[in-house]
């Protein structure tokens, strides 16, 4: 197997994980995560059916969400072992069991918020409420949720644990602190900061639990997705502005200082598991060479 990395953060490349049932192919593989008994979710778009479950080494197990997941675009399981899903085709943020049933439905359903953006990624005339193609949901320590509503908007939006708007923030821009061209995902770490990847100005932001600039990193390429682990290290998935460049992932401290970094396929979101592991999807049709996801073992 080949091997990346440096210092305590190598890695084997595992090639041809996630097997799915014959007959089946894959969409656009756009989201990963990964539960405490170590089942791996994998979210896809333009196929059915949309969430697909495999255990650790990658064989199928089951799989659910056809009939009201319209576009899945990321994953995430909390503390609580719940599914957290940006469905930025119906415009909405649902917390859902392991199983997919919906437990709570944030946003307008098929109904995008007004921002005069008619195009993913493009120029938004004006910040809009929840939603118009969101990108993350992402809880809390407090149990506040967080989504980045990030492809025809550019806000962060808090709400309570049972799913109350709270707070909006972000205008559209370039340069300023709180300004965003396409949040495309966020995490909070354990002190409740949030962290926004603010993937078309190259830089990450870091705001306080109610919206306050605290901090950015600008040494980033098209931040794609973070994931903060036990051990407070962040791991960004990077993507150039051009196709026929490299893709990478940093490691990196709690103050931006890179720890290591290799290259990879096209990435779109990562997830690392407890025992140090990376997955990553592209976000492209049949997903990364290898199945699908890329994942990386870490070695010792």
């Amino acid at each position: 197997m080949a091997v990346v990395g440096t210092g305590i953060y190598r890695y084997q490349v595992v090639e041809n994980w996630g097997q799915l049932p014959s007959g089946w192919s894959f969409g656009v593989v756009t989201g990963i995560t990964v539960d405490s008994l170590e089942r791996v979710y994998v979210c896809q778009q333009q196929q059915d059916p949309p969430v697909i479950v495999f255990d650790r080494e990658g064989n199928y197990l089951h799989s659910w969400g056809s009939g009201f997941i319209v576009e899945p675009h990321t994953l995430f399981i909390g503390p609580d072992e719940l599914v957290y899903l940006a469905d930025r085709g119906a415009h909405v943020a649902l917390k859902l069991t392991q199983s997919g049933q919906v437990l709570l439905e944030m946003g307008n359903r098929g109904q995008p918020s007004d921002t005069g953006c008619t195009e993913d990624e493009g120029e938004v005339l004006r910040a809009g409420g929840p939603f118009n193609r969101p990108t993350r949901l992402s809880p809390s320590p407090s149990g506040e949720l967080y989504v980045s509503d990030g492809y025809r908007n550019s806000r962060v939006h808090r709400f309570s644990a049972d799913g109350e708007l709270l707070a909006s923030w972000g205008n559209p821009g370039k340069m300023a602190p709180g300004e965003f061209h396409s949040p495309h995902s966020l995490w909070i770490d354990r002190e409740g900061l949030v962290y926004v990847c603010d993937r078309r100005n190259n830089r990450i932001q870091i705001f306080t639990p109610t919206g306050e600039f605290a901090a950015q990193w600008d040494d980033v390429q098209l931040p794609t997705d973070l994931h903060i682990d036990q051990d407070e290290v962040v791991y960004i998935a990077e993507r150039p502005d051009n196709e026929s460049l490299d893709n990478w992932i940093t490691v990196r401290n709690k103050i931006g200082g890179t720890l290591a970094g290799w290259n990879t396929p096209r990435s779109h979101q990562i997830w690392v598991d407890r025992r140090g592991d990376i997955y990553l999807v592209s976000g492209r049709q049949g997903s990364p060479p290898g199945g699908a996801a890329v994942k990386y073992c870490k070695i010792g």
